[in-house]
């Protein structure tokens, strides 16, 4: 009886446990099943699927007349899946194979297709002679999917607006990087299945979606300015060979940006061959002093202001004390009695710094910040710097008087363009502007971009007068190497110390500028010459910048088919058989820039008799100028060493002392004073036919006596 018990009571305690467990079961495949069963289902799937990524082609990148600067090609790009390959136990003779095809190393690509991945590509760019190779050994787990490249027909045209692509497919500089969303599309894929061992499952799934290729963009970019400008770029690299150089050409009324290029450059389609430094995009992220193109800004806020009118009288005696600091003009020169159109035209810095102290601390910021310096422009291009201002609590008289002169302040190259730009085109400061419009795959706009207006900066008559004194500056002052035969021109000179690092101006490294617009009444395009620290002598932006504008200009409004402005003179055989000459004469060619050789060959083709002044291998002046209509066979002056060098002014320079000097070291103390010296008797000198400190015009000659040194 006992017995029966104890065996029941172990049945019991059987069931018991076993009802357990089974409960235990149930509620373990309730949860699997119910909570859990999407998500497991989803890794299984995963398990067994494996994904091979199909990049999206990135968008096309035109200038504004569709032709195109950056485009996507196919390439065949290598990738192997390691499950596969691990599976099928060949991995070394795989890698040995491979290797020796694509010309790579064996340990470093065994590796690379046993890793711990479902895939690795092993090449992106595969030349179609190793395409085929590969294909006919049919490798278990290697293959070829279709990967877009970039590409550049242009090679270094526009290569700092249009940045460059990485191997990912991702925008990493320029243009193609602030629009990396819309250029890059959205990705694809082929998805495979695979069994528990890693191989194709036949007749599987096997699905591929398709990738979603990048829009279109069209920039305000023309191809044909862009080359003009880099073309230019690349002459005044070479002769002057700085340590950079840029050019900006603009739609003054719109912003749009029709050119930008800097020196030094890269090849995007090979830009790692270049120094990383050369991808720096000078004209939107490097600022510098702008030196005397910024007296636009100072005579745009002062006209704006009423504290002076172009008529205005000035008296520059060669230097304005400030405090316990004096602002000299150039070469300390005194341009005497001058209105306020001639302050401008001799960019005199007294003059200037006098108006600083005119406008006073509060206004002068107002229209510091009005015209955009100190904040970024808005361009669509990554890093544009903001630039740097004395800041307003700590100014004193003395940044006064500097930054109306262009000292003190770092400017970008864009905000110096963009404010000028606003200084005459009415008044209305214009946000720069890239891109025009943006179209789908099928060539479509579905997006276009407007030119936007920041604000208004002055009025309209304030700008029209001064339009009118920048003319002067070109016509008469220190730009007239930026005139433009058949067009009436406006601009401004700038020759700027370069800030030392630890304080002070370096003593031999100067910027040299020149911004203008033409026609000049009613302006179509604006243009901003760069070159930093370019070698030789003269240094000056009147002779280094100027040139480079006036032939950038000069084919820019032709190549627009801007009607000339200026008559041309008509021009009739010459009865000898040599150039032609105008009814009234010959019209001397402008050969200042020019080499020697050049120089010689302009001016003989015209029918006129070069003669040679110094010992120089490029003409820094000439006499008459050009453009003047004289006689044919006239003889014609040309100035070619630094003694013989007219000064950059062109206009009135102040004689020096050179009583006591020897022939030569007088002859080169006028010399760099723009004057010419004729020298009777020798040793030292001991008269001059001009007294010391005498107001006289450039070119003007002076007769020094010399006797010697014993009497």
């Amino acid at each position: 009886m006992h017995t029966t018990v104890s065996i029941r009571k172990r049945i019991y305690y059987l069931f018991l446990i076993l009802g357990v467990i089974l409960i235990g079961l149930s509620l373990r495949l309730g949860w699997v099943q119910l909570v859990r069963g999407d998500e497991l289902s989803q890794m299984a799937l995963d398990n067994r699927m494996r994904d091979v990524p199909v990049e999206a082609k990135r968008g096309t990148i035109y200038d504004r007349n569709l032709k195109e600067l950056a485009l996507s090609i196919s390439s065949d790009a290598l990738y192997a899946i390691p499950p596969e390959v691990r599976q099928s136990g060949q991995a070394k003779e795989i890698a040995a194979q491979l290797a020796q095809i694509l010309q790579m190393d064996e340990a470093a690509l065994l590796e690379r297709i046993t890793k711990n991945s479902r895939h690795e590509w092993i090449k992106l760019k595969v030349p179609p002679d190793q395409v085929a190779e590969i294909k006919k050994l049919r490798l278990p787990g290697i293959d070829f999917a279709e990967k877009s490249q970039r590409f550049y027909p242009k090679d270094n045209l526009a290569s700092h607006v249009l940045g460059i692509s990485g191997i990912d497919n991702t925008g990493l500089e320029g243009i193609d990087k602030y629009y990396d969303k819309e250029l890059g599309g959205e990705p694809g894929r082929i998805v495979i299945e695979y069994d528990a061992k890693g191989r194709e499952i036949p007749q599987a799934m096997h699905m591929y979606i398709p990738p979603v290729d990048g829009k279109n963009l069209v920039l305000t970019i023309d191809e044909t300015i862009q080359y003009i400008a880099e073309r230019e770029l690349d002459k005044v690299y070479q002769e002057r060979q700085p340590k950079s150089a840029t050019i900006i050409v603009m739609d003054p009324n719109t912003g749009e940006i029709l050119a930008l290029a800097c020196r030094p450059d890269f090849n995007p389609n090979d830009y790692a061959s270049f120094p990383a430094a050369n991808r720096r995009n000078i004209a939107a992220s490097n600022a510098y002093e702008p030196g005397s193109v910024f007296k636009i800004v100072t005579a745009a806020a002062a006209l704006e202001e009423g504290v002076v009118r172009p008529e205005t009288a000035f008296h520059c005696s060669g230097g304005l004390p400030v405090g316990r600091h004096t602002i000299h003009c150039s070469q300390h020169r005194a341009h005497g009695a001058e209105s306020f159109s001639e302050v401008v035209a001799n960019s005199c810095n007294v003059g200037f710094a006098s108006l600083g102290l005119r406008l006073g601390v509060e206004p002068f910021y107002n229209y510091l910040r009005a015209f955009g310096f100190g904040q970024k422009t808005g361009l669509e291009l990554p890093g544009e710097a903001v630039g740097i201002l004395v800041p307003q609590n700590q100014a004193k008289d003395i940044h006064l008087a500097t930054m109306a002169m262009g000292q003190a302040n770092a400017v970008t190259p864009i905000q110096m363009l963009t404010a000028v730009c606003a200084a005459i085109n009415g008044g209305n400061l214009m946000k720069p502007q890239l891109v025009k419009s943006i179209l789908n795959a099928e060539g479509e706009v579905i997006q276009e971009i407007e030119p936007q207006v920041v604000r208004r900066v002055i009025s309209n008559k304030t700008s029209e007068e001064l339009r009118v004194i920048l003319e002067g500056v070109v016509a008469n002052g220190t730009g007239r190497n930026g005139q433009v035969e058949g067009y009436r021109v406006g601009g401004k000179t700038g020759t700027a110390q370069k800030a030392a690092p630890g304080g002070g101006y370096l003593a031999d490294e100067y910027v040299a500028s020149f911004v203008g617009f033409a026609p000049a009444d009613q302006p179509r395009i604006a243009v901003l010459v760069i070159v930093d620290a370019p070698q030789g002598y003269p240094y000056f932006g009147g002779w280094v910048a100027a040139p480079v504008f006036r032939e950038v200009v000069k084919d820019t409004l032709r190549y627009l088919g801007v009607p000339y402005q200026l008559p041309l003179e008509s021009t009739t055989p010459d009865t000898a058989g040599g150039a032609a000459t105008t009814n009234q004469g010959v019209t001397v060619p402008e050969v200042v820039g020019m080499s020697v050789a050049e120089a010689e060959k302009a001016i003989a083709k015209a029918n006129l008799i070069p003669v040679i002044e110094g010992e120089g291998e490029k003409v820094w002046g000439q006499t008459p100028q050009g453009s003047a209509v004289v006689k044919s066979k006239t003889r014609v002056l040309l100035y070619t060493g630094p003694n013989e060098a007219i000064n950059e002014s062109k206009h009135e320079v102040t004689v020096p002392d050179v009583t006591g000097l020897t022939i030569r070291q007088a002859g080169e103390t006028l010399g760099k004073a723009g004057l010419r010296v004729t020298t009777v008797g020798s040793g030292v000198a001991v008269r001059q036919s001009i007294k010391p400190g005498t107001v006289v015009k450039a070119g003007t000659v002076i007769t020094v006596e010399f006797e010697p040194a014993t009497n």
